[in-house]
């Protein structure tokens, strides 16, 4: 029998936990900014990203504000499945200043360009799509006038041959339905500064991970503080991505 779609999306989400989780060190961690745009965690050797929720999502303070910054990213990263998005945005954001880091086998790229046939599908209205994917199905929570509410993914998802999600769906908790929609056979790629550049994620049916790699921490953290977009992040380093072998 098949599940239920929500009870099929807890258990798709279980497993991104444990892909984004699993492998992130004890080391220390250094900086954790959360800023208007953008939530920030440094590790050793690399600047973490995931995009920061809103008040209206159910973010807020805890007790702990103010003492993230030096704690193991490993401790960080667990932080990742709490049900407070802000607590979320940075326990991503720890994981992937380890996970983003910069390695031979990344290339340079946005992501958003389709794999070949079928209809394409993106989750987001990143910009410049048209350009990039023209006639693609764009779903948003917030829906342009060219665009589909959030609420369709279930009709428009099944059967597409490329579907593109934003990493920001890490943070809001909705991956997992999204990705327990697509058939076997879909070309799948997270994108956004907050995908994290793991390759466990290609388990979970995500053929291609585009990302950010920062190599100006000073300069992403002083965009983040001062409330900048993504475009921001182009001077302080290199959209990138890596697809499954």
């Amino acid at each position: 029998m098949t599940p239920p779609a929500d009870v099929s999306g807890i258990l798709t989400t279980d497993r991104i936990a444990q892909a984004l989780i699993t492998g992130v060190p004890g080391v220390a961690s250094g900086r954790v900014v959360v800023g208007f745009n953008w939530t920030a965690v440094e590790g050793p050797n690399a600047l973490g990203l995931a995009a920061t929720p809103s008040r209206a999502d159910g973010a807020r303070a805890t007790s702990e504000t103010g003492s993230y910054a030096g704690r193991p990213l490993a401790e960080l990263a667990r932080l990742f499945v709490s049900d407070n998005p802000y607590e979320r945005a940075i326990g991503l954001a720890a994981a992937n200043a380890h996970w983003n880091r910069d390695t031979p086998e990344l290339i340079d790229g946005d992501g958003l360009a389709a794999s070949g046939g079928g209809r394409a599908v993106v989750i987001g209205r990143f910009p410049g799509l048209e350009a990039k994917l023209p006639g693609a199905v764009v779903l948003e929570r917030d829906p342009g006038p060219n665009d589909l509410p959030a609420e369709r993914a279930a009709d428009v998802i099944p059967g597409c041959g490329d579907l593109v999600i934003t990493a920001t769906t890490l943070v809001n908790g909705t991956l997992g339905g999204l990705l327990d929609l697509a058939d076997p056979d879909c070309r799948i790629t997270l994108v956004g500064p907050g995908t994290p550049l793991c390759p466990a994620f290609h388990g979970l049916g995500i053929r291609r991970l585009a990302g950010f790699v920062a190599s100006d921490r000073d300069g992403c953290f002083r965009a983040i503080m001062e409330g900048s977009g993504a475009r921001a992040f182009r001077r302080f380093g290199r959209a990138v991505s890596r697809t499954a072998s």
